[in-house]
């Protein structure tokens, strides 16, 4: 997997954040990050910034482009909520083993899991979320934007123990249609339900990224990551 890398000065890392783009997008969508968030309280910290293969997406009448799974598209109800979808199961799962390989390097480069967040935007949010929560080594935390979760009938009998109880930030647009915002608020739902400690934000806005939310999401990186 491609990743692209942002490394302190001196290249030596205390703590590491992956951050996942969504559909059709590329991991240097993310590069602001790495300079507007400002964790330099925490020590020395890695940005890593992953790029998804290039694939037919179905939605997109099979236009190959950055996708980490297939979107086939969306059953519609209640007045045109995406309420039920099917999955690229495959896909998913492929992408889940792809950001595992990814933390164990990040593991034998020197930064402990527990110094390890993993963040996404939309797609990435669902990949984050699908495999943060399957990782067999305890997380710093997991960031999801935008996005929803993946395999959800699935988690209860997949999540691992190692990641019991591990924090999650999640966010989302209320005039979101993209990824409507009553599937942000069913995957909060249901994480909470598991029992996983959910801080819930809502922004004024699109299928995007605001100030806010990125101010929101650094306050949070500077918790967990403490």
């Amino acid at each position: 997997m491609q990743t692209i890398e942002v490394h302190p000065d001196g290249g030596r890392a205390d703590a590491a954040v992956i951050v996942l783009h969504g559909l059709g997008a590329d991991g240097t969508d993310f590069l602001p990050f790495a300079d507007e968030i400002d964790l330099s309280a925490i020590g020395a910290v890695r940005w890593l910034l992953p790029r998804a293969p290039v694939r037919p997406v179905t939605i997109n009448n099979g236009y190959r482009m950055r996708a980490w799974y297939d979107i086939y598209g969306a059953e519609l109800e209640g007045g045109g909520a995406a309420r039920s979808r099917r999955e690229d199961n495959a896909g998913l799962r492929e992408s889940f083993a792809d950001v595992h390989r990814l933390i164990e390097r990040e593991i034998a480069r020197g930064v402990p899991a527990r110094r390890i967040v993993l963040a996404g935007f939309s797609q990435g949010c669902a990949v984050t979320l699908g495999a943060g929560l399957r990782c067999p080594h305890r997380l710093a935390g997991l960031a999801g934007m935008s996005g929803y979760l993946p395999l959800a009938s699935a988690l209860a009998a997949e999540r691992h123990a190692a990641n019991a109880g591990v924090p999650i930030f999640l966010a989302h647009g209320t005039q979101d249609d993209v990824v409507v915002p009553d599937r942000g608020t069913a995957s909060r739902d249901a994480l909470q339900a598991l029992g996983w400690p959910v801080e819930w934000h809502t922004y004024p806005m699109q299928h995007s990224v605001c100030i806010e939310e990125v101010q929101d999401l650094q306050a949070w990186l500077l918790r967990v990551l403490a």
